[in-house]
């Protein structure tokens, strides 16, 4: 069965923009990421997601997952969980090959704001 693909519009926009300021992860007390060349997507009412480079992440803590989620929007996304001391499970997601209306994110991943501390600025 084929999946669904939306393209952006009026009634659903997505902005993909640099962000102008620095961006850090924090597990805990540990720096995940350290950026200032991160990507901030808007997607429709949804808070702004940070999508970082992934050359600026400490890919040491990384393992990737089993996990896959599918946005018609954007594509397939796959997790990552935080490794060392309590594993953050699924709490990094990144398209390997984005929508082209949100290519900009390829090379890039996000966290979930809920589950790490992510600051701008």
């Amino acid at each position: 069965m084929a999946r669904e693909v939306k393209i952006p519009g009026p009634d659903h926009p997505i902005t993909v923009t640099p962000t102008a300021d620095r961006v850090v992860v924090r597990a805990g007390d540990r720096v995940i990421a350290d950026t200032t060349k991160a990507l901030t997507l808007q997607e429709s009412t949804y808070p702004a997601v940070q999508y970082i480079p992934v050359g600026d992440i400490d890919q040491s803590v990384l393992r990737r997952t089993d996990t896959s989620t599918y946005c018609p929007f954007k594509g397939d996304a796959s997790y990552y969980t935080i490794t060392g001391g309590e594993d953050l499970t699924d709490v990094v997601w990144f398209y390997e090959e984005p929508y082209p209306a949100v290519a900009e994110i390829a090379g890039h991943v996000a966290f979930y704001p809920n589950k790490v501390d992510i600051t701008v600025g």
